[in-house]
C-alpha cells in the first residue's frame, strides 16, 4: 500500500515537472518607473506600459503589521499551504452545492496571484488550471516573493495597482508608515474596488473597515486598545497627483536607467526644493530684463552625488521653453574655459601666477581677440589676467601651448562636444569658441577642488565611486584654487562688494558671445555649484553677464547651502614653495633686478628662467646714442643696463602715448647689417587669400610690430618701395591681382617677406 501510494506520488510529481517544463509560468510584470531621493523618498513616477499606476514596492516596505493584517484576512494558511488549500476548497466546493450558488471562496493568497498575472474567466476548469498555476508559483518562487507579487499586482481601482501605489496615491505617504487603521481600509478594497473605491465611497469603505476590524478584535488579533484606537480614527483618504518633483532629473534617469523598476538617486530633496524656489523667484525678478530661465547643478565633491538638480526655472512654462533640461543643452562657454587653461600652463611649466604676460592689441594669424570692456592693461601677472578674465592673454597662452593639449584635456574631462568639434576648433574656443553643457562645466570645477582628480558625477547610489584619473596636478589646483578665490576682481557683483553675504568660494565667470549665456561656476571643498542664466530661444540680452547676472546665483545658492564651511580650506601641498621673483617679468631675479616680490611654483615643474627685463647696451657718456660691438668706440663710452622692451609692448604704449623708457639710436655712422629682431607683419596674413570687387577700389591695411630700438620701417610692394612710416603706424595700399609679395624692413635693416594671393569676385 505504501510502495504503491509512493508510486502514485512520484508519478504525480513527475507529471508535475513535464508540464513545468512544458508550460512554463512566467510572473513578468510591467512596472512603473519611480525615481528616489536619497533618503528613499518618491520624488517622481511615471506610468506603466499599460499606463497604470503599478508601483513595486521591495519586502523592506512591507512592515509586520502590513503582513499580519493581510495574511489574517486573505490567506491565514499562507505560510502552511503548497500553493491550494485542499480543505479550503473542500469546504467552498460543499457550500457551493448546498447553496446552489457560489457563496463561498478557497482562493489562497498565491491563486490570486495567478489571477492578477493570467486573468480569466471563472469556470471550474480555469479553476484547475489556476490551482496548477498556483502550484508552479510555488515550485519556483518563495513565500515572500509570492506576497510581494500580490501585494504589488492588488487592484485598487482606476488605472491603481499594488499597496505602494495606492498607499502614495491616496494618502501621500510610503506603505511602512500606514496605521492599522489605513491598512485595513487598504486591504478591504481589492475585494471591491469599485464598490469600495477610495475618495468616492469613503462612507462605506469606513463601515467595512470597521466590520473587519471587530473581527479581528474577536479574534484576539491585536489588542483591544489597538483596536479602539483605529476604530476612532478618522478616514483621510483622495486621489492624490501621483509625484512629480525634479521633473528633469527625473526624466533623465528614466531614460538612462528604462529597466530598473525603482531608481534610487542621490538627490537630497530638501536641497532640491529649496534651489528650485531659489532660482524661480530669480528669475521671476529678472523677467523685466527679457532674462526667462536659468539652469543650477549642485555636486558633492566628496562622494562626486549629484544632490541638486534644476533644468529650467519652471518646469511647466511652455513659452520659455521650461521642459528644456539647461543642464544638458550646449552652450557657448564664455570664458569659463580659462581655469583649465591656466591650470595646465602651470602644470607644463610655462607660468606661474607671476608671471607677466601682455594684454595688448595683438593679431593672431588673422584673429584680434578683444577683452569683454574693450580695455587693455599692458603687462600683467598670470594671475591678474585669469582672475580679470582678460582675453589677450588667453589666447596667446593657448596658442603657445596648442590648441590640441587644451582640447586633449577637456577630452580626458568627459566634454562630448568639443571632442566632436575638434578638427574645428582654433583658438577662439579659449573665449567661448566651442559647445559645452553646464554638466561638464561642473564636473570640471570640481576637480580644481579634489586635487586635480577627475572623477565622474553620480546620480543613482548604485554607481560606484571610481578613484578617478589625474587631470591635473594637485601643485596646479593650489595654484588656481589661490586666483580664483580672490574678491578684488571685476566680475564680483556690485551689490556683493564689501558684504558679509559674500561666501567663501573660489569661482570664475563666463559670458557668452552676443551676451546669450551667463555663467558662474564656484566650489569649496564640499561642494561645486554651476550656474547658467540666459534664453533657451538663444536671445541675447544686453543686460546679461556672467558676473552681474549669473553669480548673484551663484552665491545665493552657496550662502544656504554651506556658508562659510567648517571643511576649511586648501593646504598648500609639498611641491609647492614661495620664490622671490623679478617684479617686472615674474622670472628669477637677475643681478639688476631690484624690484623683488614673493610667487608660488611647483619644484621642479616652473620654469627658472632668468629675467631679461634689462639688457646691457654701450651708450656714449651722455646715453644719447648706442653702439653695438662692431661699432664700439675705442674710449668715451659706458655699459648700461636699459629697458628690453617686447615689439608688441612697444607698439601698444606708443599707440596709447604711454611714456616708456626708450633706447638710444643706434650709432649712424655704423655699417653692420642686423639679422635678429626683424619686424612681425601682423597685417596681412601670410600666405592668405584676399578677394576684392570689381566695382571697389580695395584698401589692405599694413601694420607691423617692430623693435623698440627701430625709428623708422620701409614698406615694399613686389620689391619695390611703397612707402617711408614709423614702427606704429598703420598704411593702406591698393594691392594689384594675383600672387603678391609684401616686405617690411626696418632702419637697421632687418626684413620680413610674406605672400598673399590677390583676386576678383
Amino acid at each position: 500500500m505504501f510502495k504503491r501510494a509512493a508510486l502514485i506520488s512520484g508519478g504525480c510529481f513527475l507529471t508535475f515537472l513535464l508540464l513545468d517544463f512544458t508550460f512554463p509560468f512566467r510572473a513578468e510584470v510591467d512596472y512603473s518607473s519611480q525615481i528616489l531621493a536619497k533618503d528613499g523618498t518618491v520624488i517622481h513616477t511615471f506610468l506603466s506600459g499599460d499606463d497604470k499606476w503599478r508601483l513595486y514596492a521591495d519586502i523592506s516596505e512591507i512592515t509586520p503589521l502590513l503582513r499580519k493584517t493581510l495574511i489574517h484576512k486573505e490567506d491565514k494558511f499562507f505560510y502552511y499551504h503548497p500553493g491550494i488549500n485542499p480543505l479550503a476548497m473542500l469546504r467552498a466546493a460543499a457550500l457551493n452545492m448546498v447553496k446552489g450558488r457560489r457563496t463561498s471562496g478557497a482562493s489562497t493568497i498565491t491563486m490570486q496571484v495567478v489571477r492578477l498575472l493570467e486573468p480569466r474567466k471563472r469556470t471550474y476548469f480555469n479553476k484547475i488550471l489556476e490551482s496548477f498555476r498556483a502550484l508552479q508559483l510555488e515550485f519556483h518562487y518563495s513565500k515572500e516573493e509570492i506576497l510581494l507579487m500580490y501585494l504589488n499586482r492588488v487592484p485598487y481601482g482606476g488605472n491603481i495597482e499594488g499597496i505602494k501605489a495606492a498607499s502614495l496615491l491616496y494618502f501621500g505617504k510610503l506603505p511602512q508608515l500606514l496605521s492599522l487603521a489605513e491598512i485595513m481600509a487598504l486591504t478591504i478594497v481589492p475585494n471591491r474596488p469599485s464598490g469600495l473605491q477610495p475618495g468616492r465611497r469613503n462612507e462605506e469603505l469606513i463601515q467595512a473597515r470597521n466590520r473587519w476590524l471587530l473581527r479581528f478584535e474577536k479574534a484576539n488579533l491585536f489588542d483591544k486598545n489597538v483596536i479602539q484606537d483605529a476604530l476612532r480614527e478618522p478616514l483621510v483618504i483622495r486621489r492624490l497627483a501621483a509625484p512629480r518633483l525634479a521633473p528633469h532629473f527625473s526624466q533623465r534617469l528614466k531614460k538612462e536607467f528604462p529597466d530598473q523598476k525603482i531608481v534610487r538617486s542621490n538627490l537630497n530633496l530638501h536641497l532640491q526644493r529649496q534651489i528650485e524656489g531659489q532660482v524661480k523667484n530669480y528669475i521671476n525678478r529678472l523677467n523685466g530684463m527679457n532674462i526667462h530661465n536659468a539652469a543650477v547643478l549642485v555636486v558633492n565633491n566628496e562622494t562626486m552625488a549629484v544632490e541638486a538638480y534644476v533644468g529650467s526655472a519652471d518646469f511647466f512654462n511652455p513659452y520659455d521653453g521650461g521642459q528644456v533640461d539647461g543642464i544638458r543643452a550646449v552652450r557657448s562657454p564664455g570664458s569659463t574655459l580659462k581655469p583649465l587653461l591656466y591650470a595646465t600652463a602651470f602644470d607644463k611649466g610655462m607660468l606661474t601666477p607671476r608671471s607677466v604676460v601682455y594684454d595688448v592689441p595683438t593679431n593672431f594669424a588673422g584673429y584680434e581677440p578683444e577683452n569683454f570692456d574693450q580695455r587693455f592693461n599692458g603687462a600683467v601677472t598670470a594671475g591678474f589676467a585669469l582672475s580679470h578674465s582678460l582675453n589677450i592673454p588667453a589666447v596667446r597662452i593657448l596658442r603657445d601651448m596648442g590648441t590640441a593639449g587644451l582640447v586633449g584635456q577637456l577630452r580626458k574631462a568627459g566634454f562630448r562636444t568639443v571632442a566632436r568639434q575638434e578638427k574645428d576648433l582654433g583658438l577662439s574656443m579659449i573665449l567661448g569658441g566651442c559647445g559645452v553643457t553646464l554638466e561638464e562645466l561642473t564636473r570640471l570645477f570640481a576637480v580644481f577642488s579634489n586635487k586635480g582628480k577627475f572623477r565622474d558625477l553620480r546620480y543613482i547610489q548604485e554607481h560606484n565611486n571610481v578613484r578617478g584619473s589625474t587631470l591635473i596636478s594637485e601643485e596646479s589646483s593650489f595654484l588656481l584654487n589661490n586666483i580664483l578665490t580672490q574678491v578684488t576682481r571685476p566680475d564680483l557683483p556690485t551689490q556683493f562688494d564689501n558684504t558679509y553675504h559674500l561666501p567663501r568660494i573660489a569661482w570664475k565667470t563666463g559670458t557668452s558671445y552676443g551676451k546669450r549665456d551667463a555663467w558662474s561656476v564656484g566650489y569649496n571643498k564640499k561642494f561645486t555649484v554651476g550656474v547658467w542664466v540666459g534664453n533657451f530661444s538663444g536671445q541675447g540680452v544686453p543686460e546679461l553677464s556672467g558676473a552681474n547676472t549669473a553669480t548673484p546665483l551663484l552665491f545665493s545658492v552657496f550662502n544656504s547651502l554651506d556658508y562659510n564651511s567648517e571643511k576649511g580650506w586648501y593646504t598648500m601641498p609639498q611641491n609647492v614653495a614661495l620664490r622671490k621673483v623679478c617684479a617686472v617679468t615674474g622670472d628669477i631675479p637677475s643681478d639688476f633686478c631690484s624690484n623683488q616680490i614673493t610667487d608660488y611654483y611647483i619644484m621642479g615643474v616652473s620654469s627658472y628662467q632668468k629675467c631679461r627685463h634689462l639688457k646691457w647696451v654701450y651708450t656714449d657718456k651722455n646715453g644719447e646714442m648706442s653702439y653695438c660691438t662692431y661699432c664700439l668706440p675705442e674710449k668715451d663710452y659706458e655699459k648700461r643696463a636699459l629697458p628690453d622692451i617686447a615689439p608688441e609692448l612697444v607698439a601698444y604704449y606708443e599707440i596709447q602715448k604711454i611714456p616708456y623708457p626708450k633706447l638710444p639710436p643706434h650709432n649712424p655712422a655704423c655699417e653692420r647689417v642686423f639679422h635678429e629682431g626683424a619686424p612681425m607683419i601682423i597685417s596681412p596674413n601670410d600666405g592668405s587669400e584676399y578677394y576684392i570687387r570689381k566695382d571697389e577700389a580695395p584698401q589692405l591695411q599694413l601694420s607691423c610690430q617692430a623693435q623698440s630700438d627701430a625709428q623708422e620701417v620701409f614698406w615694399y610692394l613686389n620689391d619695390k618701395l611703397f612707402k617711408k612710416a614709423g614702427p606704429q603706424d598703420v598704411v593702406f595700399i591698393n594691392p594689384p591681382l594675383g600672387r603678391v609679395k609684401i616686405s617690411c624692413s626696418d632702419d637697421k635693416g632687418r626684413n620680413t617677406d610674406i605672400w598673399i594671393d590677390v583676386k576678383r569676385m
